[in-house]
C-alpha cells in the first residue's frame, strides 16, 4: 500500500516539479557558495556587529558600560582632532587613488595593446616587488626619503640643493608617495583586464573614420575602460583610508591618519567604544563614497552601450 501511495500520480508530479528546481543552476550555485558564505559571515559580519555594538557603549576605566549612548559619535564627528584626521585620511586616500591610476594606466595600456606574446611576462615582472614584505618596502622609502637618504644625496650631488632637505619625510607627502608605490600593482591589474575587453575593431573603426590616436583613445578606449579605472581607484582608496603602518613609519605628526587614532584608542587609551565609533564613522563614509563610485560605473556602462 505504501508503494502504491508513493507511486500515485500527485506524488510523482510533485517530484517532477522539484527535480528541475534542484537541478537548476541557481540552486546549485547557492549550494556551492553556501559554505564560503557562512565562513565569511562568521569571520567578517560578526566582528563588524561587535564593533558596532561597542560604539554605542562607554568605557568606565577597565569595564565597559553597556548603557546605550551616542556620545562616542558626537566626539568622533565634532572633536577637531578626529575630524581633521578623518579629512586628512580621505584626502590622502583620494590623492593616492588618483596618482596610482594615473601611473598605472599607461603601464596597463602598454601591456594590453603592445605587450604581444610577452603580456604574461610583463604581469609577472610587475608582481616582483610584492615578493618582499610590505614593511620592508615602506622602510625602503624611509631610506630613500630620509635626511641622509638616497634622494637628498642625489640632489646634493647634482648641486640642486646645498644641504639635505627635511621636507621629504615625516609628512603627508611621504605617506602619499609610499602608498602610491605600494598599491600600484593593485591598480594595474584591473585596468589591464578592462583594457583587454576593449574590442579592437572599435579602435580600428575610429581610426578609419578619421580619428587620430589621441582622439580615438579619448572617444573609444578610455570610456570603455572606465569601469576598470574606477574599480582600480576603489581597490586602492578603501584600504588606504585604514592604513596605519605607513603613516606611523613615514608620516610623522603631519602624516597621522584616522587609523592611527583608532589603533591608539584600542591600544594605549583602552577606550574601545570610542575606537569603535571612529571605525564605524570611517567605514560609513568610505561605503558612501564607494556606493557613489558604483553608481558612476553603471552610468558609464549605460552610456557605453
Amino acid at each position: 500500500m505504501t508503494a502504491a501511495a508513493e507511486g500515485s500520480p500527485p506524488l510523482r508530479m510533485a517530484r517532477a516539479r522539484r527535480s528541475p528546481l534542484l537541478q537548476s543552476e541557481a540552486v546549485q550555485g547557492i549550494a556551492l557558495i553556501s559554505p564560503t558564505f557562512l565562513y565569511a559571515l562568521i569571520l567578517l559580519v560578526l566582528p563588524i556587529l561587535v564593533v558596532i555594538a561597542h560604539s554605542f557603549w562607554t568605557q568606565d576605566y577597565l569595564t565597559i558600560d553597556h548603557t546605550f549612548t551616542l556620545e562616542n559619535y558626537r566626539i568622533a564627528l565634532t572633536e577637531p582632532i578626529y575630524r581633521d584626521l578623518l579629512w586628512r585620511s580621505l584626502y590622502i586616500s583620494l590623492t593616492v587613488s588618483l596618482l596610482t591610476v594615473l601611473l598605472a594606466y599607461p603601464i596597463a595600456y602598454f601591456i594590453s595593446f603592445h605587450g604581444g606574446r610577452q603580456k604574461s611576462l610583463w604581469l609577472f615582472l610587475i608582481t616582483i616587488p610584492f615578493w618582499t614584505s610590505y614593511l620592508l618596502r615602506v622602510m625602503s622609502w624611509k631610506v630613500i626619503l630620509g635626511y641622509n637618504g638616497v634622494l637628498n644625496s642625489g640632489l646634493m650631488g647634482l648641486g640642486i640643493i646645498d644641504e639635505p632637505s627635511t621636507a621629504l619625510l615625516y609628512n603627508s607627502s611621504a605617506v602619499i608617495i609610499t602608498l602610491t608605490h605600494a598599491w600600484a600593482t593593485f591598480a594595474i591589474l584591473p585596468i589591464f583586464v578592462s583594457l583587454e575587453k576593449v574590442d579592437r575593431t572599435l579602435v580600428e573603426a575610429a581610426t578609419d573614420l578619421g580619428d587620430g590616436p589621441l582622439r580615438s583613445f579619448l572617444r573609444v578606449t578610455l570610456p570603455l575602460s572606465a569601469p576598470g579605472v574606477i574599480s582600480a581607484a576603489l581597490i586602492v582608496m578603501i584600504p588606504t583610508v585604514g592604513d596605519y603602518v605607513t603613516p606611523k613609519l613615514v608620516g610623522g605628526k603631519d602624516g597621522v591618519m584616522i587609523a592611527n587614532a583608532i589603533q591608539a584608542q584600542f591600544g594605549k587609551a583602552s577606550n574601545w567604544p570610542l575606537g569603535a565609533a571612529l571605525s564605524v564613522t570611517t567605514m560609513v563614509i568610505v561605503s558612501l563614497m564607494a556606493g557613489a563610485a558604483v553608481l558612476v560605473i553603471r552610468a558609464l556602462q549605460r552610456l557605453a552601450r
